[in-house]
């Protein structure tokens, strides 16, 4: 995940628009707040399984991202391997951006 992106991130968070852990989102989830999921490369096996599962339930869309769980964290300022979106023009926006990237490599 190139810079970019991650310092998007950043910026959804200091928006308030960015929910960030696996509890946390999972309730995002269950509130119909989450409007995109992103997970960490390196997420746990049970963490994954518990917000795919979610996800599924819900209907949000998840991504894993290209980075590992510290650059994530960087990111957003704090310890999180995954990371809920909560708005849906960032949302869109984020998709836009990951999508350019994949074309880009």
């Amino acid at each position: 995940m190139n810079d970019n992106v991650l310092g998007f991130l950043g910026l959804i968070r200091r928006a308030g628009k960015l929910t960030i852990g696996c509890d946390p989102v999972v309730s995002s989830m269950s509130e119909g707040k989450a409007k995109l999921v992103v997970m960490a490369e390196d997420i746990s096996e049970n963490t994954k399984k518990t917000i795919l599962k979610n996800a599924d339930i819900y209907n949000v869309h998840t991504l894993i991202a290209d980075c590992k769980k510290d650059e994530l964290s960087f990111a957003v300022g704090k310890i999180a391997a995954v990371v809920s979106i909560d708005d849906p023009n960032f949302a869109n926006s984020l998709k836009k951006k990951l999508t350019e990237e994949k074309e880009e490599c």
